[in-house]
């Protein structure tokens, strides 16, 4: 019908009346429903894909002159908070109790998940609702987000404490590796000792794909400590494991023998050590600088020792490696020494599985280079301005000299 008025116009026609609004529109359908005459108001509702509702509106509008307000905010469904008022200022206390601790130390944490869930409870159990007046589950969750307590992972604060030379020796850190990226001659190891792993039918809190029963108790008194070696040139990972202290010895023999069985020896004659100046493996633990001396002249290999500052450890490459072995056992039991070093065997980094080795021999603890002797040594060891402790050089020809007037004296 509206086609056979308008002939081609029709399209320009229905865009026009399209972007009036309100009452306008109903005004203007209702007319044309009046034009058209019988069936007017079908025909209308069908090509402007509006109700007859609108149109006999738009008519009442018409034939009375007065316009109808349109009262948008008292369309839909009304937001829960008109029905419970308090109900965001509760879920507000609930959510923020968990994280905030009473001075007298009354604290009201419950100790589990706050998931939506958990937050419907509360509200019940702390605040008198009614299951049956709480809107639903997706709502609550909703309300909550809009809060701003999204999901989040627990993160790690940055260290809250720096030394006077922190920025200077990460300064330092960044040019030493950035020097020597991309030189052939170089070799990069970061080393580190992670705390001892406790050998028995204990829970380690992982999960597992199969069931798997854990002891009821977590006495014993074996246990295995891996010594790490993340090899940053070639993208590989050492453990060495043993029932010994892990002392300064033990770390400059595991160092050794890594240069020697991948023939390092041949092309290498530079390496560098990343440590976090522990107490076995200081620039200031004599016996600890004593040993890489000498590895420096037998091995006629230039040694430089690039350490964290404290409270900083964990940006050592190797702390990553230490995370990601946790990640890969705790869902089983370490229950003999073969489990631990079958499980650091099968794990892998960058698609790579780490060589595994155990040592059976003891080293002793608490051997020292006397003062006589240090102050000789001291002759062959260069120590960066202001940062002695955190960056020291070996030249193997000094290493050699130093050693030969040891063994004169």
């Amino acid at each position: 019908m509206i086609l056979s008025i308008l002939g081609k116009c029709k399209d320009i026609f229905k865009e026009t009346v399209n972007k009036l609004k309100g009452s306008d529109r109903r005004i203007a359908l209702a007319s044309i429903s009046e034009v058209i005459g019988k069936s007017g108001q079908s025909i209308v509702a069908k090509e402007f894909n509006v109700s007859r509702d609108t149109i006999r509106k738009g008519l009442h509008e018409l034939n009375s002159g007065i316009t109808i307000v349109d009262a948008f905010s008292a369309r839909g469904r009304k937001p829960v908070e008109g029905k419970l008022p308090s109900l965001i200022k509760d879920i507000k206390k609930i959510v923020d109790s968990q994280s905030q601790t009473d001075p007298n130390f009354k604290t009201t944490r419950i100790f589990t998940r706050l998931t939506v869930k958990e937050v419907r409870k509360q509200l019940i159990l702390q605040k008198g609702y009614a299951d049956k007046d709480l809107p639903t589950n997706q709502t609550l969750n909703n309300k909550i987000n809009r809060l701003g307590y999204h999901l989040k992972k627990v993160q790690k604060v940055k260290p809250l404490k720096k030394i006077v030379e922190t920025d200077a020796i990460f300064e330092n850190l960044r040019r030493v590796h950035d020097d020597n990226q991309s030189k052939n001659n170089v070799l990069r190891l970061s080393i580190d000792t992670k705390d001892r792993v406790k050998v028995g039918d204990f829970s380690r809190g992982g999960r597992s794909r199969v069931i798997i029963k854990a002891g009821d108790h977590d006495f014993g008194g074996d246990y295995v400590t891996p010594f790490g070696l993340l090899d940053l040139t070639h993208d590989h990972v050492e453990f060495v494991f043993t029932n010994s202290k892990i002392t300064a010895d033990f770390m400059v023999d595991a160092i050794e023998s890594y240069w020697l069985r991948y023939g390092c020896q041949n092309g290498k004659d530079t390496l560098i050590i990343n440590a976090d100046n522990g107490p076995e493996n200081s620039s200031r633990r004599t016996q600890f600088m004593k040993r890489m001396i000498e590895f420096s002249a037998n091995n006629n290999v230039s040694v430089i020792l690039a350490y964290y500052p404290p409270y900083h450890s964990k940006y050592n490459p190797v702390e990553r490696v230490w995370g990601r072995l946790e990640q890969h056992w705790n869902g089983d039991l370490l229950d003999t020494k073969e489990t631990v070093l079958g499980f650091a065997k099968s794990m892998t980094w960058n698609g790579k599985n780490p060589s595994v080795t155990f040592t059976e021999k003891l080293y002793e603890t608490g051997k020292k280079v006397a003062k006589e002797v240090m102050k000789l040594y001291e002759t062959a060891i260069e120590r960066a301005k202001g940062l002695e402790k955190w960056f020291v050089t070996l030249n193997p020809k000094k290493c050699k000299e130093v050693l030969a007037m040891e063994i004169k004296v």
